[in-house]
Formats: C-alpha cells, sequence, structure tokens
C-alpha cells in the first residue's frame, strides 16, 4: 500500500450513530428496540453525557465484561466548543461513533446537538436510531392537541421571569389552540407547577407527565382548577409539563 492509499483511507469518515437510552434505570430491553440494543456491540467509541451512566446502561444491554476495551468522550454542558471540534478526529479512517445521552433521545434539549451540527458541517453521515422520547411520549398521553404543538424546552427559573414566560406561552396556545411542552430540572418541578397553577386561567388544560416508562409512571391531565383541589407533590423526579388553554 502507498503513502497516497493510506491517506486516502484516513480521509475516509465514519458515521454518527444516534443512540437512544432508557428515562429510567428500568431493564433496557423493556423500551430500547432489540434491533438497537444488538447494534451497541459493534461500536468502539463513544461520546456520552456522563461516563459511568452509560457504562451501567451499556452492562445492562448485554455488554458486561466488555465494557473496558471502550473509548469514552464526554459532552455535556460544561464542554467547550474546542474540545467538541477536537472529536472530528474519532471519525477517521472510517471509525463509526455512537452519540448517547443521559436518557432518552441524544441532541433533544441535549448538548450532544453541537456534536451532530459538528457532523454536518463536515459531510459526516447522521444515523438516528430508534428509542423512547419523554416528550412525544408525554404529549400522546395527555389528550391535548398532538396536531400542533411546541417545546418550549426548559424556562427561565427566577420566578418574576418564569410567571412571565408562562402567561405568554399561555396566550401563544390560546391564540393558536397549541400543545406547549415544557421541561424543569427536577428539584423545580413543584416551583414550576405553583407558578403554572399561579398565572394560568382556571380553564386551561395541564398535563403532568412523570417518569415516563417506569414503573412509577404518572400521567395526568386536569384544568388548572382541577388540578388547585389536588394538592400534587410532583418531587424530585424527570417530568414533562403540557399547556393547551
Amino acid at each position: 500500500m502507498t503513502v497516497q492509499d493510506n491517506e486516502k483511507k484516513t480521509d475516509i469518515k465514519g458515521r454518527l450513530y444516534l443512540i437512544p437510552s432508557p428515562l429510567g434505570e428500568n431493564d433496557p430491553a423493556e423500551v430500547i428496540p432489540a434491533p438497537v440494543l444488538s447494534s451497541l456491540g459493534r461500536f468502539r467509541t463513544f461520546v456520552v453525557e456522563e461516563v459511568r451512566t452509560i457504562r451501567r446502561y451499556l452492562s445492562r444491554a448485554g455488554l458486561k465484561g466488555k465494557i473496558e476495551g471502550l473509548e469514552f468522550h464526554e459532552l455535556n454542558e460544561h464542554t467547550d466548543d474546542a474540545t467538541i471540534e477536537s472529536y472530528l478526529s474519532l471519525f477517521d479512517s472510517g471509525n463509526d461513533v455512537a452519540l448517547i445521552s443521559e436518557a432518552g433521545l441524544p441532541a433533544v434539549a441535549d448538548p450532544g446537538a453541537k456534536l451532530v451540527a459538528l457532523a454536518h458541517r463536515h459531510g459526516i453521515r447522521v444515523v438516528p436510531l430508534v428509542g423512547p422520547s419523554s416528550l412525544m411520549l408525554a404529549l400522546m398521553a395527555s389528550g391535548l392537541n398532538g396536531q400542533s404543538f411546541a417545546f418550549c424546552g426548559y424556562i427561565p427559573a427566577k420566578t418574576d421571569e418564569r410567571r412571565s414566560k408562562l402567561r405568554t406561552i399561555e396566550k401563544v396556545s390560546a391564540q393558536l389552540n397549541q400543545t406547549q411542552i415544557l421541561i424543569e430540572t427536577p428539584y423545580r418541578n413543584d416551583a414550576l407547577f405553583a407558578d403554572i397553577l399561579s398565572v394560568c386561567s382556571p380553564s386551561t388544560r395541564v398535563c403532568v407527565a412523570a417518569d415516563i416508562t417506569t414503573e412509577n409512571e404518572y400521567i395526568m391531565t386536569k384544568k388548572v382548577a382541577q388540578w388547585k383541589k389536588t394538592g400534587l407533590v410532583i418531587g424530585k423526579r424527570p417530568c414533562v409539563f403540557l399547556i393547551l388553554a
């Protein structure tokens, strides 16, 4: 093989596979399709949000005893742009890379989106695989408008700013007959829920969807006036909120 042949081989880029993960600590086989689980053994390079979590996932998914030979690179909210740019070399010589986030689908409300953007800038093929989305599962189960919806992501943490944003979200929902989907850091779930009940109209419908796909799953839709009578405490668990005015 000539030097030129070696250079051409190095120029070949692998693909970026987006690997879903469970939304909770349940058996991966309960929520991840079998073909996705069986594909995990072919990857040697992983970009992950938190190494310890993903090592545990891979072990439960059938790779127990094989993890020490794998290569892990972290990409989370603290990863700087220069580090992410350096991950381009992971695709050299046709090496395929697996991206896995903490829970659910990579790159959706997830810092892994920056690696996907990098792949597109450099012509690297991106391959999304099937798995659970807490946002879509919550929408499916909410009974709210699934024809028109918007994902608002995280809204401001400060009380005054959060309440102002909620008023805007409710107004848009009423104008467009559009379901608004929100998420929050688990320890602020109850503060957000309290502000929703405080700000929104009594007739606005609100769905609380917590611990989706786990044995503690809770999904319920009520009007604000009805929620005020329940005294629900959500606690520190993964939760999706949906609003339809």
